[in-house]
């Protein structure tokens, strides 16, 4: 079945009336340090002013095992039980985070997700996949776990800053181009800012249609990579980077770290780029994706000295086989195919192309 979801700005109410309904013994929320000040004072829920507050430091960065051990530990502390729930609010960080924690504390609590972000809302709050960065490398261990329920509200959206919409944006894209032509239209055709409540639920319930006939990736699930393999690497790439200076990427505004869309939506261009070579992808669909990203993301700033760097890691992503790099791919809008081995040529070929289309 899909996931449920509630889409309100009485985000308060909607939570109480879950909990009502729920046998829930102790109640704990976790929040990054942004979300503790400028959106948990904000949510009028009864049930919140009795929880345990657990706070973490936000950013992806902060994704890590260490991260993760203290919201174990806070739980463990507090007397947490398998009839407790843990209700994450925050952007995709704290929703992958933890949900991981509570899929794995005492063998699994319930959780709910209340996503804080557009990226969020449309990706790691919704699908049942959990986990944590580890050894350098992007959601390198997790575990399959549904919330028990995801509260969407386009109330928080309301004050992100323009770089936290365009990055939830690309996974929108990503959605339209798993869907279909006219969906893909009207979302490559307006800014991120221009998205609608409707558009919303729509690149929602792409994903849940997806995930609801195979929630644990043995196939279908595999179109949602799409973006992924080159994004992936992109994203680990700028994290290692950050860890030796400050990197700035051109055109976004960002320094020493690279968001998750706006690594998704190069990826997107450079994967487009490999199903035109590899499955004749309409020309047409891949230049007006390659003008809209460079146009709204800007340039990750790479240079052909960092290929090598970025094939090992796609070699490491987890949807490679024996050290094979493997790709979702299209074919055209809407037909996605699944499981296409990549050469190391390819990709440099893929990348050169993309950085064409994006500095």
């Amino acid at each position: 079945m899909p996931q449920h979801i509630t889409y309100t700005n009485q985000v308060g109410a909607a939570l109480d009336r879950v909990l009502a309904s729920t046998c829930c013994l102790r109640l704990f929320v976790l929040t990054d340090e942004n979300t503790h000040q400028l959106v948990l004072p904000h949510i009028d829920s009864k049930a919140l002013h009795q929880a345990t507050e657990i706070i973490i430091h936000a950013g992806d960065e902060h994704k890590t095992l260490d991260a993760l051990a203290q919201v174990w530990h806070a739980l463990s502390d507090d007397g947490a039980t398998r009839q407790s729930v843990l209700v994450n609010i925050g952007g995709g960080m704290v929703c992958d985070l933890g949900g991981f924690a509570a899929a794995t504390f005492k063998r699994g609590i319930r959780f709910i997700n209340i996503p804080t972000t557009l990226l969020s809302a449309v990706d790691a709050a919704v699908g049942g996949k959990t986990g944590i960065n580890f050894n350098g490398l992007k959601n390198e261990v997790g575990a399959f776990a549904e919330a028990d329920e995801v509260i969407i509200s386009t109330c928080f959206f309301k004050s992100l800053p323009p770089k936290e919409l365009r990055s939830g944006y690309a996974e929108v894209i990503k959605h339209a181009m798993l869907d279909g032509h006219e969906t893909f239209g009207q979302i490559i055709e307006q800014a991120p800012q221009q998205l609608t409540l409707q558009q919303l639920e729509a690149s929602v319930q792409v994903k849940q249609r997806i995930v609801a006939q195979d929630p644990h990736e043995q196939g279908l699930r595999r179109t949602l990579n799409l973006g992924h393999t080159v994004g992936h690497a992109l994203e680990s790439w700028a994290f290692q980077r950050s860890g030796l200076a400050g990197t700035s990427f051109q055109g976004s505004g960002i320094r020493a770290s690279m968001p998750h869309g706006y690594a998704v939506a190069w990826g997107l261009v450079a994967e487009a780029v490999l199903s035109h070579m590899l499955l004749q992808f309409p020309s047409d669909d891949l230049h007006r994706l390659g003008t809209y990203v460079r146009d709204h993301y800007g340039t990750p700033g790479i240079t052909c000295d960092d290929y090598p760097t970025l094939l090992e890691l796609m070699r490491h992503d987890k949807k490679s086989r024996q050290g094979e790099i493997n790709c979702t791919l299209l074919r055209h809008i809407g037909d996605p195919v699944i499981d296409n081995p990549i050469t190391d040529d390819d990709i440099k070929t893929a990348l050169d192309i993309l950085r064409d289309y994006v500095d």
